[in-house]
């Protein structure tokens, strides 16, 4: 299911809304089909299962939509990808059955953003990397692991000492009651986070700075 703009591209952040609010403004995107009149398909290719999948739901233009699909130029695809603001594509082997559970014969390509959020506080529990709790526009935003080098990973923690804070954050939900070091306003994080999402996910903390003596250089990313 998607929540489709005006120009057909999938908006994750209304599909909450949308699912509530305006079911009809949804749209079903069929990618493959297992199944068709008592006939098991799955041990037939990928590419002669979707094209009687669009037999099926041709023109699919409605409610009931078509996932279409490029084949080869995966690196000029997943360019206009990001381009677009989309959160990834997946690459299927054409001649591949279906087999469920995890599989070599797709592979999912993530997109990825970069931002600054609060630092609220740092949660630490036995056996699990330190992670920082955020905040962008004093809301909650989520958690970062903390990916640091071990000198950046000290002076944060000195940091955090320094400006510890009696008073657990607002409207941060209630499972971070315990186990975490709440800190004063004044600590940005610079964090790498899967695009897409309500909150931030598969995010790591990459840097940070103190807001008040602004000493901050932005890191140098290479890859995705």
């Amino acid at each position: 299911m998607i929540a489709p703009e005006p120009d057909g591209r999938p908006n994750f952040q209304d599909m909450h809304s949308r699912m509530t609010w305006n079911a009809e403004q949804l749209a079903f995107v069929a990618f493959d089909i297992l199944h068709l009149n008592g006939q098991d398909l799955r041990s037939l290719p990928l590419i002669e299962r979707k094209a009687r999948l669009w037999s099926l739901i041709k023109p699919a233009k409605d409610i009931i939509q078509y996932s279409d699909h490029v084949e080869g130029g995966g690196a000029a695809f997943f360019e206009a990808v990001e381009q677009m603001g989309l959160e990834g594509m997946v690459s299927k082997r054409r001649e591949s059955p279906y087999r469920s559970g995890k599989v070599d014969s797709w592979v999912k390509t993530k997109c990825w953003d970069v931002g600054d959020f609060e630092i609220l506080g740092i949660k630490r529990e036995p056996g699990k990397p330190a992670a920082a709790i955020m905040a962008r526009g004093g809301r909650y935003a989520g958690t970062a692991f903390i990916a640091l080098p071990s000198g950046p990973r000290e002076r944060l923690r000195e940091r955090v000492q320094a400006a510890k804070s009696s008073k657990r954050a607002q409207r941060v939900p209630s499972a971070f009651a315990e186990d975490v070091e709440w800190v004063k306003p004044g600590i940005t994080g610079r964090v790498k986070f899967l695009r897409g999402e309500h909150t931030l996910r598969h995010a790591t903390l990459q840097d940070f700075r103190d807001v008040a003596s602004d000493r901050y250089k932005p890191p140098q990313f290479s890859g995705r």
